[in-house]
């Protein structure tokens, strides 16, 4: 398992639209800082910017279910890119391993079944995306 100083990930998910930029993102940092984002427009509301720290046995728990899942073993190639709908990003490092995949917004499994998530061979496209 990977040391606390070689752990990071995050994830956002947004678009630009009606409301403008709006938008979700959280990050785990090294030192256990979690930083929380949430940005709408919608009825005037604010953003929201929200930190705090996690205890050790939340970051394990965060590596075990990227080790387990394989995640890192994953290429975005085929995935359709960010477009009008919006797009998602997630970054992960752990321990030598750095990851950054970038793919369009989703909105349900149908998305995923009519996308190219489902034609990588080992099928793995529709639990990644359950997953996210």
């Amino acid at each position: 398992m990977a040391m606390a100083s070689d752990f990071y990930l995050r994830y956002y998910v947004g678009h630009k639209g009606k409301f403008g930029h709006e938008f979700l993102e959280f990050e785990f940092r090294p030192d256990g800082k979690l930083r929380y984002a949430n940005n709408s427009n919608y009825k005037n509301d604010v953003m929201i910017r929200k930190e705090a720290y996690v205890h050790k046995s939340v970051m394990e728990e965060l590596k075990r279910i990227i080790d387990d899942s394989e995640i890192t073993k994953e290429d975005d190639a085929l995935w359709p890119p960010p477009d009008r709908v919006g797009r998602q990003e997630l970054e992960i490092v752990i321990g030598d391993e750095h990851i950054s995949f970038t793919t369009s917004k989703i909105g349900s499994l149908i998305d995923v079944n009519q996308s190219n998530y489902n034609k990588e061979p080992d099928g793995r496209g529709t639990q990644l995306t359950e997953c996210m």
